[in-house]
Order: C-alpha cells, then sequence, then structure tokens
C-alpha cells in the first residue's frame, strides 16, 4: 500500500478506515512494524495500532492482536546489529498497549497475561540487539520497550505479590546479564519506571525488596580498577539503575507505601557503590565489596503462572 494512504489515515485523526477490512489494515500496520524507515514505523504503525486499541476498535480481537505481536517477538530473536530487531522491539509495544487495554477494560482471563507476561521476560532476556538510537533508521530501543512492556504487565491487576517479584527480578537478571551492552539511551531510567509500577501496587514486601536491591547493588560496586579493563564497564547499567530509581522514588507524587524504608536501603547501597564521589574513598581504590545476600531468596521463578 502507498504511504499516501496511510498519510490521509493520520491526517483524518486515524479514523479506521471503510474501504478496507480491518484484518487486511491490521496485518500491513504489523508488517510496518518491522519498517526501517521511522516514518512508516514509529511514525505510523506504532500509534496508529495503539490508538485504536485504545479506542477500542481491537476490544473484541485483543487475544487475536496480542498473540500476533507476540509472533513478532521471535523474529530474528538472537540475531545483533540486524533490521529484524525493530519488528521485535516494536511488537513489545503493541502487546504493552494490549495489556493495559485489558487492565483498564478487563477483557481477557488472567491465563492469557501470564501467558503474554512469559514471552515478554523470555524475549526481553534473549534479546541480543541491544541498540538504542540506529543512525538512518531511528530508534530501536528493545531495552526500553521491554521495560515499558514489564511496566504494564506490573499494572495489570492480575499480578500478585508473586508476579510482581517475577518482574522485579527480570529487571535484575538483564541489568546483569554479562552480555547487556551499556544502557545509554535512558534505558535504566524506563526500568526504573518498570519497577515503580509494580512496587505502587503495594505487594511486594519490603524485605523482597531490600534484598533484590542487594543484589544490584553487589554488581554496581564490584570495582576492580586493575589491568587495562574499564571497570566501568562491569558497574555503569547497575549503578545508572539504582540512581535512577533513587530519583523516582524520591520526587513520586503517588510514592509506594514502602517508599520511605526503601529511600534508606537506597541511599546506603549508593553511598557503598559510589564511595569516590562521597569524599569515603580514594579515586584510586576499589569500592568495598557489597555484604552478602541470601542467594535462594533471590532465584527468579521460571514463569508468570500463579502455582
Amino acid at each position: 500500500m502507498e504511504t499516501g494512504y496511510w498519510q490521509q489515515v493520520m491526517a483524518a485523526g486515524l479514523s479506521v478506515p471503510t474501504d478496507r477490512p480491518l484484518d487486511e489494515l491490521t496485518a500491513e500496520l504489523t508488517t510496518l512494524l518491522g519498517s526501517t524507515d521511522p516514518a512508516e514505523r514509529d511514525g505510523t504503525a506504532y500509534p496508529t495500532l495503539a490508538t485504536w486499541i485504545e479506542r477500542g476498535v481491537y476490544d473484541d480481537l485483543l487475544t487475536g492482536l496480542g498473540d500476533g505481536m507476540t509472533t513478532g517477538l521471535v523474529v530474528g530473536l538472537g540475531e545483533r546489529d540486524t533490521d529484524t530487531v525493530f519488528r521485535r522491539s516494536y511488537s513489545v509495544l503493541v502487546l504493552a498497549e494490549c495489556v493495559q487495554r485489558d487492565t483498564l477494560r478487563g477483557l481477557l482471563p488472567p491465563q492469557k497475561i501470564f501467558e503474554w507476561g512469559d514471552r515478554i521476560t523470555t524475549w526481553y532476556l534473549r534479546e541480543h540487539d541491544q541498540r538504542g538510537y540506529v543512525p538512518g533508521h531511528g530508534w530501536a530501543h528493545a531495552m526500553a520497550h521491554g521495560a515499558d512492556a514489564l511496566g504494564a504487565l506490573a499494572g495489570s491487576p492480575h499480578f500478585g505479590a508473586a508476579e510482581l517479584t517475577v518482574v522485579l527480578d527480570v529487571v535484575a537478571d538483564r541489568l546483569l546479564l554479562p552480555d547487556t551492552a551499556l544502557l545509554t539511551s535512558g534505558e535504566p531510567d524506563r526500568m526504573a519506571m518498570a519497577v515503580m509500577r509494580a512496587l505502587r501496587r503495594n505487594l511486594v514486601a519490603l524485605e523482597t525488596v531490600e534484598a533484590w536491591v542487594a543484589r544490584i547493588g553487589g554488581a554496581a560496586g564490584r570495582m576492580t580498577g586493575s589491568g587495562d579493563h574499564d571497570p566501568y564497564l562491569d558497574t555503569f547499567n547497575s549503578e545508572a539503575f539504582l540512581r535512577a530509581l533513587h530519583l523516582q522514588l524520591a520526587l513520586a507524587p503517588s510514592p509506594p507505601a514502602i517508599r520511605a524504608d526503601l529511600l534508606l536501603t537506597l541511599v546506603d547501597t549508593l553511598r557503598r557503590t559510589s564511595p569516590h564521589f562521597l569524599g569515603l574513598q580514594s579515586l584510586d581504590q576499589p569500592a568495598a565489596p557489597s555484604p552478602p545476600t541470601d542467594a535462594s531468596a533471590l532465584d527468579p521463578q521460571d514463569d508468570m503462572t500463579r502455582e
């Protein structure tokens, strides 16, 4: 279909065209989610699908639309620095819109949201293409979009304490995986936003969250300064995430119930992982190791399904 067709749809306020079947329009928009042209992908396909979802166009078809987006998550999965990342990254954004529509209207059974949660988390931990902005093609941003989807899941009423704990663990796992690239395009902030949505549910115990912070803090404080290896390559993501979470928690207009206690935990963790900037330690000395934690309390669950 010529680009001019969708320009007319956009100019008409994104009303659903009546000259073509909805399934045909949806299939075309789904294909455009993988376009290397940002005007087609995040200028046309994504906002059109997101708007139609929000307006209820797909309310009776939400299961099929979401299932189609999960298929997009495996297109080219395992590749790095190829154009297939756009289909995966923008499919998960549309899937997040489907989850949020269910949260608002209660259209789907819990098991379908759990299934989508499994698909999202599996993809997120297996995604190797972690580029932010791709010159000539615009935003890939899979790590940020995946975090947005985790945030949508965290807001689902179908998610209880167990599922929300999995969301926290997936964020930590992604940060700590050895193949995670330096996240320099705002991804730590988006991950912190997802965590804040989970914390605002006020279902996860403070002790669980503190152990989770300690796990991430252990990586953030693991700086060695010896040899030819840049120590910040090992600590940057965890440190950036903890700072982002601290900022959002401190400034949140609608904070979780555990904010006061968790802020103290985060401040203590950041003080230990960043002594150089607080005048507590010489810049050429490594940070003190974090205290050991009970690893048995930190193992991520295998899936999102309630037992």
